[in-house]
């Protein structure tokens, strides 16, 4: 291990430690997106639900037309079959059935009434929904391109971030790469630190003495005994 690699290690970490934190402004920003796609597809969903309900209604609705429209043709058919009956019994029967039916075809208006009543209000709401609906869209779609286009620099940057580190990384042995990698992994972004006043600023322990003086001399790879992280000294 020369001085040199040390430069270079250190180099790779600031690359490293650019990466970690644009990749987390990155992270946080689809985070966003989602959390407003979401927000659409609940108000879609509901959306939805309402339009299901108002075709329920409407089917309702047109069931009991259609019935009223069948018990209408029987009283019309019976009141035609009335004037050529010849028995007073077979009259009686048929008053009857006409009377029956005639009920029913008022208890089927009034149920129709409610159900047009039923049918409106879901048509309002539905009219209602999608208004906001399409407000809502307008919106997220709006929220969703600002929010992307405060990251297109952080985009650029990340791309000159990670070519910059394949850059350096293409200088050192291919063993000491995977433990750059290997370390990084573990202290989340953090392989290569300072140590000042014999502590680690990785992990903020202490070093025994006669490791801060190897470090300081610079002619060895030395790691934090406590974090692993592989330190440097640094003149102030």
């Amino acid at each position: 291990m020369s001085k040199p690699d040390i430069a270079t290690l250190v180099k790779l970490q600031e690359a490293e430690t650019e990466i970690v934190r644009l990749q987390e402004v990155l992270a946080r920003v689809e985070k966003e997106k989602i959390k407003l796609a979401s927000r659409l597809k609940q108000f879609e969903n509901a959306l939805k639900e309402n339009k299901e309900e108002l075709e329920r209604a409407q089917k309702a609705c047109k069931d009991a037309e259609r019935e009223i429209t069948i018990v209408d043709e029987r009283i019309i058919k019976s009141n035609e079959t009335l004037r050529n009956v010849k028995t007073n019994k077979e009259y009686q029967v048929l008053l009857r059935e006409v009377d029956d039916n005639k009920k029913r075809k008022d208890a089927l208006e009034t149920e129709l009434l409610g159900m047009m009543e039923e049918r409106d209000r879901c048509q309002g709401i539905v009219e209602e929904s999608e208004k906001e609906y399409a407000q809502l869209s307008e919106q997220v779609k709006s929220e969703q391109a600002e929010v992307e286009k405060k990251t297109i620099e952080d985009r650029e940057l990340l791309d000159d971030y990670l070519a910059r580190q394949e850059e350096i990384g293409q200088s050192l042995d291919p063993k000491l790469m995977d433990r750059f990698r290997r370390i990084s992994k573990m202290n989340q972004g953090s392989a290569v630190t300072r140590v000042n006043d014999q502590v680690c600023l990785g992990c903020f322990m202490n070093v025994p003495p006669q490791m801060y003086i190897e470090v300081q001399r610079g002619n060895a790879l030395i790691s934090c005994p406590q974090c692993s992280r592989i330190l440097y000294f640094e003149k102030s």
